[in-house]
């Protein structure tokens, strides 16, 4: 299996702050990887490094065999992995279609082209109703679609989501998981960052787990729920349905 993603000891300080801390970790192609921990675990942060947004104190990033470290977040994004953020980010006053368009522009220049791709993303996210809203006027769930419709319009082969569910009540974190799950089986490569644990299990093959800026364990779901640093550390009394008897 081919390595989209593959991380050796990064490591960055903010002052006195170690935010992240000799971090490794490995994406396969075609994989779903969550990056989970307490706040302030450093899961951003390792998401700011990886696309660019920081560059790392030391350690490497390396995406489909290039060295990407250090890299500017456009020409990492030209490289084929895109992000959400996790505050949403639109163009307020510029419609879905419009801000969706500035993403597809890294691939298309042609208007008409960059168009029918927005168009394409915007569908695939369940917007195509709100095409001509102005994002600021959109609800919390369609802000998160409409985040995620830019960095698909970029075409990436890696994405990388950033508590894409937070904020959403239940039943819109079933309709993101079943969004999520179609990006999945288009051989998209994804990287989440999420609080949502029973979504986390849903979706994500592999779990990598972060406390203080330090990885304390990596492994299946099952392993991951099973690991007694890890419910130390993050998941406190969470327990799998899939382990209580919960149908």
């Amino acid at each position: 299996m081919t390595q989209a993603l593959v991380i050796r000891g990064l490591s960055k300080r903010f002052g006195g702050l170690r935010a992240v801390q000799d971090v490794s970790f490995t994406v396969q192609e075609n994989e779903t990887v969550a990056l989970i921990g307490p706040n302030g675990a450093g899961k951003t942060t390792s998401f700011n490094l990886i696309t660019g947004f920081h560059r790392p104190d030391s350690g490497s990033v390396s995406a489909f065999g290039l060295d990407i470290t250090g890299l500017k977040p456009h020409d990492i994004c030209a490289h084929g992995l895109a992000r959400t953020f996790q505050v949403a980010k639109p163009f307020g006053a510029m419609t879905v279609l419009d801000n969706v368009m500035t993403g597809a522009f890294l691939r298309d220049k042609h208007a008409a082209v960059a168009r029918e791709k927005a168009r394409e993303a915007i569908e695939f996210v369940g917007l195509s109703a709100r095409e001509k809203t102005a994002a600021k006027d959109l609800t919390t769930i369609d802000q998160r679609r409409l985040e995620m419709a830019r960095a698909l319009a970029t075409q990436p082969r890696l994405l990388l989501l950033d508590e894409v569910m937070a904020g959403l009540n239940p039943s819109e974190i079933d309709q993101a998981v079943a969004l999520i799950g179609k990006l999945s089986q288009r051989g998209l490569t994804i990287v989440i960052v999420e609080h949502v644990m029973r979504a986390i299990m849903a979706v994500a093959r592999h779990i990598v787990v972060l406390d203080h800026g330090q990885k304390i364990a990596e492994g299946t779901p099952k392993q991951i729920v099973e690991n007694p640093e890890v419910v130390r550390a993050y998941l406190g009394s969470y327990v799998h349905p899939a382990t209580s008897g919960a149908s």
